[in-house]
């Protein structure tokens, strides 16, 4: 593996689209006390459940920590690969490799700085050490070259791209205070730009209400197919959410993507607000003396947190009403492929879903 200082954009590479041909998918285990309730065994039954389905398709690699790695073989059936690898916790979307191709059929990852989704000022955990190393380890273990973006905090969740030129973030998450401060919005979009191999940059103003990680675009919004977005939909104007949504709708609807074209723009509706009970807090362990959860804490719940495998998507469910409205809905938007809801009451209450806790891997035309 070589650690390249050269830009993307220049040497001709790109970001394709998660909608594009996989060679696999990773993720990561949950263990972690703090994050996951009554030791993690009720989310690692769901990120079972998650990597079987993704698994049908394409090769799932599970990064396992020692302590769990017997467990983990265990619960997980016989193609998922599990390899050992030391993490703080379990979400592959932020601090996996961001994957990156070129016309030549290349595969190349690129490594950001992660610092636990806004480090000292605002961050979720500390020590994040150990999921800083995880983007170079794997680029080693699959054997791919890797650009070094280490001055540059960014998260896998918090952009969404169409492989044709565009990429869509949040404000709240890329300009917040423990990210990049000392950098302008032009600053952060040429890096963008530079390291995804993208021409155009749509910013959208927020994302889900309460989403502690300063509001990721990869639980508002997501391609479907160029020119194609959904976008998590709020019916009720008393409801913060609302305007949220509503301001994402208006910015979308007068833009074009890199190619100039206008957007569709499918609404994908909310289920209503899931509220952290007070028995699935005392679960969880506290951090640095503090609750990490209290009693009837709003959880930034969302449908658009889905993972498009080569043959399914893979969504959230909730137990919610609304649960089948947006399956039918996805289910339209993805005639070719199967939809798979799972219940991931378990994976939000760590602080994501499964978007979150994915990163796929480009499939090469050679």
């Amino acid at each position: 593996m070589n650690i390249l200082k050269t830009k993307p954009k220049n040497d001709g590479f790109y970001m394709p689209a998660e909608f594009a041909p996989h060679e696999g998918c990773i993720m990561i285990w949950p263990e972690r006390g703090d994050s996951w309730q009554y030791g993690g065994f009720a989310a690692r039954e769901a990120f079972v459940e998650v990597a079987t389905a993704i698994s049908k398709s394409e090769q799932v690699t599970m990064c396992v920590s020692y302590e769990q790695y017997d467990t983990a073989r265990r619960m997980l059936p016989s193609q998922v690969r599990v390899v050992e690898m030391s993490s703080n916790d379990a979400w592959a979307r932020d601090y996996a490799p961001t994957f990156l191709v070129n016309q030549e059929g290349v595969l190349r990852g690129v490594d950001w700085y992660f610092n636990a989704w806004g480090g000292l000022v605002d961050g979720l955990y500390f020590p994040w050490d150990k999921d800083n190393q995880m983007a170079k380890k794997l680029c080693d273990l699959y054997n791919v070259d890797v650009y070094d973006a280490s001055d540059f905090v960014l998260e896998g969740g918090s952009i969404h791209v169409d492989g044709e030129g565009t990429c869509i973030v949040t404000e709240a998450c890329l300009l917040s205070a423990g990210r990049n401060p000392d950098l302008s919005k032009e600053e952060i979009e040429e890096k963008l730009k530079d390291y995804l191999g993208v021409e155009k940059v749509i910013w959208l103003k927020s994302g889900i209400y309460q989403d502690e990680t300063n509001e990721h675009v990869d639980n508002i919004c997501a391609f479907v197919a160029p020119g194609e977005v959904v976008l998590a939909w709020c019916e009720d104007e008393n409801d913060p959410q609302y305007e949220m949504s509503k301001n994402c709708y208006d910015i979308l609807s007068k833009e074009t993507d890199a190619k100039g074209r206008p957007f569709t723009i499918h609404k994908l509706p909310l289920p209503t607000p899931i509220k952290i009970t007070e028995e699935e807090c005392k679960g969880l362990l506290y951090m640095d003396g503090e609750p990490t959860r209290t009693p009837g804490e709003r959880l930034a719940a969302s449908y658009i947190n889905f993972y498009i495998a080569n043959k399914s998507v893979v969504m959230p469910g909730f137990g919610d009403k609304m649960d089948e409205v947006a399956k039918k809905k996805l289910e339209a938007l993805f005639p070719d492929r199967e939809v798979v809801q799972i219940p991931a009451r378990n994976i939000l209450i760590g602080g994501g879903n499964i978007h979150c806790i994915t990163q796929q891997i480009p499939k090469l035309h050679k």
